[in-house]
């Protein structure tokens, strides 16, 4: 297959409805040339009954015709095919037949007698609009997806805490700062948040600072124009920008280098910003959301976290509570994330006791986040619900880590400290800084163990 038609968007199927028997047969002829399938109908009445059989992409329709007028065929049409795009065709063009073709909801009208090349034009157009809208809806579809639900679920103490919380600060304009550890959920607490504010028709733009490049940093959050740096090809628009109007969500806050606590500071005390390589200044309106699994405090001590950005951003605390501080919601939060990838089994019988005892007792260092994974991957085994011990993953727990250790016999330290290392690197799906938090060291501590496990290997 050549890549042209590899590239050529599907052909729209459509129905055309008009009176005059010439313009019928030269549809019939020439709509198939143009690359459009066509059923051709020589009233509204069969029309509309072509309609109730079958799907089509656009209508293409004579307003004047006897017994139902296309005016009335686009109305009934709307109700049997939403989504179908209408075009109007009429000899007697007024301004009464745009307005009605519009309040319609009609793609756009065409004067008769018209040119092949017009009709060609206009089709070629909503063609277009229809591959657009495809592309919008799978892109919907991607987001939420990738945001997953933004329902907080659980009933203990401690999340009906956390809702308390949400439904105050919420409806103001206050700045948040989220505190919890890695996983346990604090950007669906930001979600939950902005969806409660007087900004949830405006954007929530989601900004993880210690994944963004230290060069990068500023052009990502302000922007930048073109030429201010080398690369910078064309303008970019910041993402505080994007978020005007609505919220912005900076993750892991803490990670973010001092020279850009500053700049952040003097961005949140002013609603100012300035693009890279521009001297004008544009202001914003952004609420902000700030979340961390660090001791800003200590870091304040230490000198890495400037005080006044600290005090800035803290307007309002909310603590996420771990997973293990809340086991009363973990049955109920399994189930929830096992419907995600399954919609078969009796919603009381999802898991077995064993397996559902082997997920009570775990100490899940990775919060709900490795519960999460934990779930997805017994779903992937699993062919017939509900799940058994036997899905979990093979290094399910601390528990696994104290069996393997008994059956290995005499280890010397280093070897043990290795074991433990790579059996929390698994344990957090690769994440090493989730492995450092549960392990109790820096991640540059742990860098260094893996360096030096490497050189040894690699010296043989």
């Amino acid at each position: 297959m050549s890549k042209n038609k590899q590239n050529k968007p599907p052909a729209m199927h459509i129905l055309f409805a008009d009176d005059e028997k010439n313009l019928q047969e030269l549809m019939r002829q020439e709509l198939p040339r143009m690359g459009y399938s066509v059923t051709v109908c020589p009233d509204g009445l069969t029309a509309v009954a072509a309609l109730e059989r079958e799907s089509f992409d656009c209508l293409l329709v004579d307003l004047d015709m006897p017994g139902m007028n296309g005016i009335d065929v686009i109305g009934k049409a709307r109700e049997l095919r939403p989504e179908i795009e209408a075009v109007v065709m009429t000899g007697k063009p007024s301004q009464e037949t745009a307005i009605a073709a519009l309040r319609h909801q009609a793609f756009d009208y065409l004067t008769k007698p018209c040119r092949l090349a017009d009709v060609a034009g206009l089709l070629g157009r909503v063609n277009e609009r229809r591959q657009n809208k495809k592309q919008l809806t799978a892109l919907n579809l991607r987001l939420r997806h990738a945001e997953g639900d933004s329902k907080l679920v659980g009933s203990g103490k401690m999340m009906d805490a956390v809702r308390t919380l949400i439904s105050k600060v919420a409806p103001t304009d206050s700045s948040v700062l989220i505190r919890g550890e890695t996983g346990c959920g604090k950007e669906l607490v930001a979600r939950a948040i902005h969806d409660a504010s007087l900004r949830a028709d405006k954007p929530l733009v989601p900004v993880n600072c210690g994944a963004l490049p230290e060069n990068l940093i500023e052009s990502e959050l302000f922007g930048h124009c073109r030429g201010a740096f080398t690369g910078a090809d064309v303008a970019r628009t910041g993402l505080f920008e994007v978020a005007d109007g609505g919220s912005i969500f900076l993750d892991e806050i803490g990670e973010l280098p001092l020279q850009m606590q500053a700049k952040l500071l003097r961005v949140l005390e002013t609603g100012d910003i300035r693009r890279l390589g521009d001297n004008q200044t544009v202001h914003v309106d952004v609420r902000i959301v700030c979340a961390t699994h660090r001791d800003l405090e200590k870091m304040v001590e230490e000198g890495t976290f400037r005080e006044d950005l600290m005090f800035r951003i803290n307007t309002f605390e909310v603590h996420v509570p771990a997973l293990r501080e809340r086991t009363e919601d973990l049955a109920v939060l399994a189930r929830h994330l096992l419907r995600r990838h399954r919609t078969d089994g009796a919603d009381d019988k999802l898991f077995s006791a064993d397996a559902m005892e082997q997920l009570m007792s775990h100490r899940w260092p990775g919060n709900v986040r490795e519960l999460a994974n934990v779930i997805e991957h017994a779903a992937i085994l699993n062919d017939s619900l509900p799940i058994e011990a036997e899905h979990l993953p093979r290094h399910f727990g601390k528990r696994q880590l104290r069996k393997e250790i008994r059956d290995s016999g005499p280890m010397k330290l280093r070897d043990l400290e290795m074991l433990a290392i790579d059996k929390a690197i698994e344990r957090n799906d690769g994440n090493k800084p989730a492995a450092a938090e549960e392990l109790g060291v820096s991640l540059k501590t742990l860098y260094n163990k893996l360096n030096a496990a490497e050189e040894k290997r690699a010296a043989g």
